[in-house]
This record gives structure tokens, C-alpha cells and sequence, in this order.
């Protein structure tokens, strides 16, 4: 049973994912079993038929690159284990939850910039997608418009107002 605490990492935590998010995990993960991990088996198989495996360069790279995926599909399979998909077209309400995409001002410098809160596996930064577990993911879960929320960041102290959020 599920922990009602789900920013616990504990017994119970849940990863809370986009379908899109999820979907793309998926696909990795897919990629990985069915094209990259065969393809390297059988590489690895005609490096080792070359004889002396201790001072193969292409043997020994592909049982480390071997070991690499394994690890990333362990990886994937776990978070994909523990995924809790939400659906932002099914998301409503006055106050900022997972999947909004919310329009914030800074304070200071009346910066305006638009973010979409995302699950941690799927954060983007660059693309606008921030993880609901970032300080300003945080910051903006539960306000409302109008509301003003602090960040503590390395360079100090920042304020944000929200200016609008949607669910789409």
C-alpha cells in the first residue's frame, strides 16, 4: 500500500510521472532490450571468438558497455516499478499541482517565465520542464494566483508570484 507521503523516498514512495514521461522510459528501455543489449552480446561473442580476452580492447569495452546497459535497464525497470502516472488533461482546481504549467514572475527583476511541472525522470530545465521535487517545483505546489512563494537558492533568497497556471 502506498505511503500518503509521496515526497518520502521511503516505503511506499511513488515516482510521480507524465504519460508522455512514462511512455519515453518505456521506449529506452524497449531500445535497450531489443536492439542495443542483443547487438552488443553478439559483438562481445566475436571479440572473444579472437582468442586472448585479457588484451582484447573490443572484448573488454564491450563487456564494461555491457555491464553499463544492464545497470541502466535495472535502472529503468525500478522507476518504472514505482511510477505513479498522472495525467495533466484530467488535472483541475484552483491551486498548482503535478502537470500544471504555471507562469511565474520574478520579484526582483519581473523576469516572467513559464515552467511545467514534471516528475524527476523527465525535468528539462532548458525545455521548461521542471521536476516537482525541484526547490521552485515545491515553491509553486499547492498556491494559488496571486500567491508569492520563496526560493532559496546558492545566491540567496529569490520571490515569485504566480501570474497564471493551466493544465493541458
Amino acid at each position: 500500500m502506498a505511503s500518503s507521503d509521496e515526497n518520502s523516498q521511503g516505503p511506499g514512495f511513488q515516482n510521480l510521472i507524465t504519460p508522455d514521461g512514462y511512455r519515453k522510459i518505456e521506449s529506452e528501455l524497449t531500445q535497450l532490450f531489443e536492439v542495443e543489449r542483443p547487438k552488443l552480446v553478439e559483438e562481445v561473442a566475436v571479440a572473444a571468438a579472437h582468442g586472448d580476452r585479457s588484451e582484447n580492447a573490443e572484448y573488454i569495452y564491450g563487456k564494461k558497455r555491457l555491464r553499463e546497459i544492464d545497470k541502466r535497464m535495472n535502472f529503468l525497470k525500478r522507476r518504472l516499478d514505482i511510477a505513479k502516472v498522472i495525467d495533466p488533461k484530467t488535472m483541475s482546481g484552483d491551486r498548482i499541482q503535478f502537470g500544471a504549467h504555471v507562469k511565474i514572475q520574478n520579484e526582483e527583476t519581473n523576469a516572467v517565465k513559464t515552467w511545467y511541472i514534471v516528475g524527476e525522470d523527465e525535468a528539462d530545465p532548458g525545455n521548461g520542464k521542471i521536476s516537482w521535487q525541484s526547490p521552485i517545483g515545491k515553491g509553486m505546489m499547492g498556491k494559488k494566483i496571486g500567491d508569492i512563494f520563496q526560493v532559496i537558492t546558492p545566491n540567496g533568497e529569490l520571490e515569485f508570484s504566480i501570474l497564471e497556471f493551466i493544465y493541458k
